[in-house]
């Protein structure tokens, strides 16, 4: 809580939580914006009310079935099939307003959407990005897996300072109105990494991509990984979970 003019500003770092399980790229997209929505709606309240009232925060985790999302500054010949190829690997598309470029959702894929009142919590879009990489490198450190960053490249990578082995485990894609996010993260858990060989992904032609599976050589639990992830996201955002 933070104090103002008009009394206690409450800030509420109260996040629900919700895992959607596997769902279509379109459901997921309808609800996050559904949710963008009713906080906005709240800020709304708040200015024109003059009350310090709280606004709400969600963390969504899910799978999803295959699908390729290009985002707002992508460019479309990175998608390397045609709707006929699409249609043959079972697979969607959908031009998106998130930011970077084009990558793959697909089963066995962790995939994580925070919808947060940033203003609960810092008002910094770099910071926010570097809290979820770092959930992720936190995470993959419990798998004895030392993973970093890219100097101008987002994401969180494996042989990160050797370009010649580097290979990313992560992508992010995130959007930010009114200090609202939505979007967020895809962590390849058991993910089919043949589906990465029909796009360049995030634009990135010399960068090989990997899994948590491929680099430990198993199977790994998705319940026993999204149990890590959303710890590691609670500490670093300082969040409590409904």
């Amino acid at each position: 809580m933070v104090q103002t003019d008009s009394g206690i500003n409450l800030m509420n770092k109260e996040v629900v939580y919700r895992d959607i399980g596997l769902v279509t790229y379109k459901e997921a997209w309808d609800l996050q914006e559904k949710l963008l929505k009713e906080i906005a709606d709240q800020k709304l309240l708040k200015r024109s009310s003059g009350k310090d009232l709280q606004t709400s925060n969600y963390l969504l985790f899910c799978e999803h079935p295959h699908v390729y999302t290009l985002g707002k500054s992508g460019k479309e010949k990175h998608l390397l099939i045609n709707e006929e190829q699409l249609k043959n690997n079972d697979a969607e598309y959908f031009q998106i307003n998130r930011g970077g470029d084009i990558t793959y959702h697909g089963p066995g894929q962790l995939v994580g959407y925070p919808i947060l009142d940033l203003e609960n919590f810092f008002t910094d879009i770099h910071k926010y990005l570097r809290y979820l990489e770092e959930a992720i490198i936190l995470t993959l450190k419990e798998y004895d897996i030392q993973a970093g960053r890219i100097k101008g490249l987002t994401g969180v990578w494996l042989d990160a300072e050797d370009p010649d082995k580097a290979r990313k485990i992560a992508a992010f894609g995130v959007r930010c109105s009114r200090w609202i996010t939505m979007h967020g993260f895809a962590f390849n858990i058991n993910t089919d990494l043949s589906y990465f060989g029909n796009i360049i992904p995030c634009g990135i032609e010399d960068k090989a991509v990997t899994s948590l599976q491929k680099e430990l050589g198993r199977i790994v639990e998705m319940e026993e990984v999204k149990s890590k992830v959303k710890k590691h996201i609670v500490q670093l955002f300082e969040m409590s979970i409904g």
